[in-house]
């Protein structure tokens, strides 16, 4: 068809049709697509801001949570210290030993007992002889009552050093003159577990030079 042959109000009908045509065309491939994509983001930004109002009414509790969650913590610090997870056996032994020298005791022997096994806990027993002045070994006692870690002593046998194995001492020693009486019990101490432990063999051992 040539344009040059349609008079003016024929042109013009061609026109508006194919400026409508056009139209068309553009809303359905640019405008629809894009319209449907907005459409799509308002929904997502109504369910944020619902998710954000929702989440706005903890924001007072917030500072209490954390408060809550900071003594949880503490409180979990502190029960490992008391009941720790670990077998630290070695530790134990230097904790006691330190108690004991600074008291003025001197423990002689440790013999390690069977482990007892509990559903949450693990008892480990050590059975110790240690020799002093008499009022040195009450304040040994109490070092360990006040120890930050569970420690319980038990069968405690004390004797005079002039009479060691009514003690039930293994051996007696050249006791110096403030030494007044010697004694073994059996120390207990706990740890946490996840799994059955190997009880370990009895070996008596003994610590270093005094």
């Amino acid at each position: 068809m040539n344009l040059s042959e349609l008079t003016g109000i024929k042109l013009l009908g061609v026109l508006v049709l194919v400026a409508v045509l056009a139209t068309g065309g553009l809303y359905y491939t640019v405008y629809k697509s894009q319209s449907d994509q907005n459409a799509a983001a308002q929904v997502k930004l109504q369910a944020k801001r619902r998710e954000n109002a929702e989440l706005e009414a903890y924001r007072p509790k917030l500072a209490d949570i954390e408060r809550q969650l900071a003594s949880l913590k503490q409180q979990l610090e502190i029960e490992r210290r008391i009941v720790p997870d670990e077998k630290e056996v070695d530790n134990f032994m230097r904790m006691l030993s330190a108690k004991a020298n600074k008291s003025g005791v001197w423990i002689r022997r440790y013999t390690a007992k069977p482990y007892v096994a509990k559903e949450f806990y693990t008892e480990v027993p050590f059975e110790i002889e240690f020799d002093g002045p008499y009022y040195s070994l009450l304040g040994f006692f109490d070092s360990l009552g006040k120890a930050e870690r569970i420690i319980n002593v038990s069968n405690l046998l004390v004797a005079s050093t002039r009479t060691p194995t009514a003690a039930k001492t293994r051996h007696t020693y050249q006791y110096a003159a403030s030494e007044t009486v010697v004694a073994t019990c059996l120390t207990t101490t706990y740890f946490s577990h996840d799994l059955d432990p190997v009880a370990p063999a009895s070996k008596p051992g003994t610590p270093g030079k005094k």
